[in-house]
């Protein structure tokens, strides 16, 4: 039995989220199939974390245990070949036992991307949200960086949330604009069911000056989900990064996506 990890990048507005279902709708049921066709056998996935119907990743992690001897080729291109444009494998590494996707992940790094224009995108729909009010960045990049440090994200956790604690160390958090896209940025331990999503949604309520910046602090404190603004969509919401510790040798800590600087057409 060997076990190897994957690095995975997927546009997930053409699932239903990660985790497998009885539909096979999912990015795992997809990988999984492709996967077990180059092994031979099923094959089970663990992965670093569970993105929800509409989240994208560009640096998945996940890894699976095999009977099957192949090259490390085989699980990229083999693989690849099995899988739909929306989903691909970057790299794989064959790794001891000892290792988990999850269990051994310490920080995770998320980037939603936000287009800030009167009328929505046609071309990035489904790649990136959407607000129509101007946003101020520079109130919004001042209220995110009250959010580093150690707090109870509770004021941002949904309801659904399985996480044993609502602690966690947000160890950065940046807003940036290009043109008429904003980009957020988040670097934590860990991320509670919906945060990211929740943590955009109040700060775009401070860039449209509903609330000065000093506001999040204050949610922070209530650790109360009903005074915060809500959840935002999925679209633009992307798992740019897992890190581990430096002796599994994994190929860099993810791949951010860039904000569109060009016209596209």
């Amino acid at each position: 039995m060997v076990r190897i990890v994957l690095g995975v990048e997927y546009a997930g507005d053409m699932f239903e989220g990660w985790q497998a279902q009885r539909h096979g709708r999912t990015v795992q049921d997809v990988l999984e199939r492709a996967v077990s066709s180059i092994a031979g056998e099923r094959v089970k996935t663990q992965v670093a974390g569970r993105t929800d119907t509409g989240v994208h990743a560009t640096a998945q992690v996940t890894h699976f245990d095999t009977t099957a001897v192949r090259p490390m080729s085989a699980w990229v291109r083999g693989v690849n070949t099995h899988l739909p444009p929306s989903v691909v494998v970057r790299w794989a590494r064959e790794v001891d036992e000892t290792f988990h996707a999850r269990f051994l992940a310490y920080e995770r790094t998320y980037r939603y991307i936000l287009f800030n224009s009167p009328t929505r995108p046609a071309i990035l729909a489904g790649k990136v949200g959407w607000f129509h009010v101007p946003l101020d960045e520079t109130l919004m990049a001042d209220a995110a960086t009250r959010l580093i440090g150690t707090h109870d994200f509770s004021a941002f956790r949904a309801a659904a949330c399985q996480a044993k604690s609502p602690i966690k160390v947000m160890r950065d958090a940046r807003v940036t604009r290009v043109g008429q896209y904003i980009a957020f940025d988040f670097r934590a331990s860990a991320f509670l069911h919906h945060m990211v999503r929740n943590l955009v949604g109040a700060l775009v309520y401070v860039g449209k000056g509903h609330y000065p910046p000093a506001w999040i602090e204050a949610l922070l404190q209530t650790r109360d989900r009903v005074r915060a603004a809500p959840t935002f969509e999925p679209a633009g919401l992307y798992l740019c990064g897992v890190s581990y510790p430096p002796n599994w040798s994994l190929p860099g800590d993810g791949r951010i996506i860039a904000l569109p600087q060009l016209p596209l057409l």
